[in-house]
Order: structure tokens, then sequence, then C-alpha cells
């Protein structure tokens, strides 16, 4: 009898120590994305960024295999705010269905992969700092087609990258205007756009910006013609774990220092003529005196750093996607406010 309680004491000791184990594990998963991401940031000593990696213009690998683009730019600046090294990050390309889960379980610190900001995505634990590109949907066709309205798709294949914004904008507005089409759904943009270019898909959709920017990939680029319509509202903005709220802050108040700093005129290559500044805002807003950068756990100089590693929002913007590049894209509604757009920073106070 003693030699079968022992067992079974034994025994049960065995479970609860698995279980107890299990649970330390779940907790040391769980850790990464509850409440102490800035903490993990700093500790490590760079941004593990979720990326895209082959979207001209706003996030691809370049022919000596580094990121680069608009979105990888505001990567580069959250590090250049956080360590004053705009190279200390680590990219992570994410497709669109991977992308929101990343951020939910920690495997990125930030998302900054043209990401649309919507309710239902809110409320998945998840953080929208201000947008970065206010962008629509659109679709693309070949001239061949003869198509120059939606309606003249009705019947028409058309390819989509599934899990995303696009593909339900697009039953959206084909069910209120009561067009039938045939939806090509693929994962991912290079299966979307072979499929286009095959002939397999009479159109496909994704941002305007996407079409732009894919257009010039294409073999024949002057053979297609993007339709005038625009199908939806997508602002485009980084995304973090709601866990951290400090860590939200920060990436925050990031993407508001390149808006800001246009606004003062304030770029990388003009900056230290305003080091000297007299003007109490200029002067809060580059920790020349205050505590701004304390007050959210980043050094006072944390907005010099980003204006001399990466530029304020217009450098980023014309470096990437403006008239000295292939896609000479206006920047219409993501212009400053005080140029008629919606670029728009609170006050750095």
């Amino acid at each position: 009898m003693k030699k079968k309680s022992f067992l079974f004491l034994f025994s049960l000791m065995f479970v609860v120590t698995a279980l107890i184990g299990c649970s330390e594990e779940e907790a040391s998963s769980e850790a990464t994305s509850d409440g102490n991401i800035f903490e993990q940031v700093k500790n490590r000593g760079n941004v593990v960024a979720g990326v895209n990696s082959d979207l001209p213009g706003f996030g691809y690998v370049t022919s000596d295999g580094s990121y680069a683009g608009f979105d990888v730019d505001f990567a580069k600046a959250i590090a250049a705010a956080v360590f004053g090294d705009a190279d200390a990050v680590e990219y992570r390309p994410l497709s669109a269905q991977e992308r929101l889960t990343a951020v939910q379980t920690g495997e990125v610190d930030v998302l900054v992969r043209n990401t649309t900001n919507t309710l239902s995505r809110d409320a998945m634990g998840l953080h929208f700092a201000p947008t970065i590109f206010y962008d629509g949907q659109g679709i693309m066709v070949t001239k061949a087609s003869g198509i120059t309205s939606l309606e003249e798709l009705e019947g028409a294949r058309i390819a989509v990258d599934t899990g995303t914004t696009t593909e339900l904008n697009l039953a959206d507005t084909f069910r209120l205007l009561g067009i039938e089409y045939d939806p090509v759904v693929f994962d991912g943009q290079d299966q979307v756009i072979s499929a286009y270019e095959t002939g397999s898909a009479d159109a496909w959709t994704t941002d305007r910006s996407g079409l732009v920017a894919r257009l010039e990939t294409l073999a024949n680029p002057d053979d297609h013609f993007i339709l005038p319509n625009v199908i939806s509202k997508e602002p485009l903005a980084p995304v973090v774990n709601s866990s951290d709220a400090a860590w939200y802050d920060v990436v925050k108040w990031v993407v508001y220092a390149t808006i800001q700093a246009e606004e003062f005129g304030i770029t990388s290559t003009n900056i230290d003529d305003f080091m000297d500044s007299e003007n109490p805002e200029i002067r809060r807003f580059l920790g020349l005196e205050g505590e701004l950068g304390a007050e959210i756990g980043l050094d006072n100089d944390f907005v010099v750093n980003i204006i001399k590693e990466v530029g304020n929002y217009g450098e980023i913007y014309d470096r990437h996607l403006g008239p000295d590049t292939i896609f000479n894209l206006e920047r219409g509604v993501n212009s400053l406010w005080t140029d008629g757009g919606l670029l728009y920073s609170p006050p750095f106070r």
C-alpha cells in the first residue's frame, strides 16, 4: 500500500511539474506582446519590423540584399529615435495573411507594411499609429480590353490578394453597383499580377499606390490602364500591439515628428541651422529645452536623430515616390495641412 501511495504521489508531482512548465512556457510566449515591448526593444538593441519585401517604392529588397522603401524608412525612423541608429532594425518580410498575426503574437515589434486602419483590426488588440499614406483602392486593366469604367467589368475575372480589405472592398462595391464578377484570389500580389499578365484574369485590384508601383514592373507598362475610380478609403499606418502604451507612444510620436519637421522646414541637410533657433516651439521640438523626449522614454534629442538619420516626411516621400522617381506620385492628400493635405501633427508641447 505504501508503495502504491508513493507511486501515486510521484506521478501526481510529475503531472503538476509538467503543468507548471507548460504555464511558464505559455507565460514566456505571451510576454513578447504583453505590456513590455518597449523594454524588450531597448534590451535587444534593435527594432524588429514587419515589412513588405516586394512592393517597389514602399517595401522591397534591393540588389545588394538590403531593405528600402517609403514604409521601410519609417521603421528606420523608429530605430533612430530609440537608438540614434537608423540601421538598428531587423526586417521580417510578411505576407498580407501573416502581418497582423505577427503583431498579435509579438513576432514583430511594429508592422510598417501598407496596412489599412479599420475598426475591426483596431479591435484585434492592435493600435494604429498616425496614417503615413492616405490611399484608395483602384483597378488595373489592359488598354486592349477597351474597359474604361467599373460597369464594363460585368462578368470579368478580377485578381485580388485574399485576406485583405481589398478583397472585401471589391465585393462591397460590385454588390452595391449590381455588377457580377468572378473573383480570382491568390495569397500574395506576385501571384495576383502573374495571373493578370498571363491572361488568367481580366483585371487586378489593390491600393492605387500599389498599382502605380507595380505598373513599372510589368513587361509592357504602356499596355495597361488604371481606371479613374477610387472605390475605398485606405489610410495606411504602422501597427503595434495594444498591450504596451509606452511603445505605442514612441511609434506615434516618431511619425508626428517627421510631419512636424516638414512643417517647420527642418530637413536632414539644414537641421544644424536650427540648433541655435530662438523659436520656443522649435527648441522644444529639437530637445534644446524641456524634457519632451524623456516623457516618452526617449532621449530629448530623439527628433534630431530621426531627421539626421532619415529625414522629414517630405524627404521620405520624395526619396521613394516623388518627382525624381519612376512613380512620380503627386502628394495630393498626403501633403501637409498647410498645403491642403491631411498631414497634421499635434503640438510638441
